[in-house]
């Protein structure tokens, strides 16, 4: 699969399940936070097949999940779980990218 392609899907598909996590939070400003979420979350699954490094393509994943992760997390002091689905997530899409985008 063309890596541009699947990282559009793989963010398209991380973000809309971050959005998700939040909907029963009770938020002072909900609609920025989700929009914020999706963003980060989509620029880690788009990133992710993009990146060359010499590192198998999961820890590339996890890599970019917490360095994509860390300011969101700063900003709201909600580390481990910011932190936590980012490199998650991106170990998952990491994975994923090896076996489909070669």
């Amino acid at each position: 699969m063309n890596p541009i392609v699947f990282g559009l899907l793989a963010g398209l598909v991380f973000g809309v399940l971050d959005v998700l996590v939040m909907i029963p939070l009770d938020l002072p400003d909900k609609k920025a936070a989700m929009a914020g979420a999706f963003a980060g979350r989509f620029a880690i699954g788009f990133f992710i097949p993009l990146v060359d490094m010499p590192l198998p393509v999961w820890v590339i994943g996890m890599l970019v999940g917490l360095l994509l992760s860390l300011s969101d997390a700063i900003i709201t002091k909600a580390y481990v779980p910011i932190i936590g689905i980012g490199v998650a997530g991106g170990g998952v899409i990491g994975w994923l990218a090896g076996m489909l985008v070669g």
